[in-house]
């Protein structure tokens, strides 16, 4: 996820010009060059140290817990790669260009228009509906004390 993540930014950093769509599906799908120094939907604009720390935070969490979060569960382990692949590959841009590379734009027409994501923020998205799901069909295997 991380190396996919970081790729596809580099592509786009190569190929686009800041701001510049191509569209892929009309109506639907672009590709749309943005810098983002924010979160998601742009939240806590300028606070990228901030982020950068809680991002570390949260896949040190990750790290730290790995085993006792996954409970023996392949698809736990694979969600929570994806998850730490998506966090690495976004905490990557803030740390060396200030902010999140996103370029992937999903949108109805003119009418409604999802905000601009990446690969990093489709691992994270992916392995926690995994994580959630595999939680909520699997029942939590626990040890034997003995």
């Amino acid at each position: 996820m991380l190396l996919l993540d970081q790729l596809t930014k580099l592509a786009v950093c190569r190929m686009m010009d800041l701001h510049e769509g191509i569209a892929i599906v009309n109506g639907w799908f672009d590709f749309l060059y943005v810098r983002n120094i924010g979160a998601a939907w742009s939240i806590l604009s300028g606070h990228g140290i901030f982020l950068l720390c809680i991002g570390l935070t949260v896949a040190t969490a990750i790290i730290a817990f790995f085993r006792h979060i996954a409970e023996g569960c392949a698809e736990r382990y694979y969600a929570l790669c994806l998850m730490l692949g998506g966090i690495f590959g976004n905490c990557i841009d803030r740390m060396f260009r200030g902010y999140v590379i996103d370029f992937i734009s999903l949108h109805y027409h003119d009418i409604y228009y999802y905000p601009v994501f990446n690969v990093a923020d489709m691992g994270i998205c992916i392995g926690a509906l995994i994580l959630a799901v595999s939680g909520l069909c699997r029942k939590t295997v626990k040890p034997d004390k003995n």
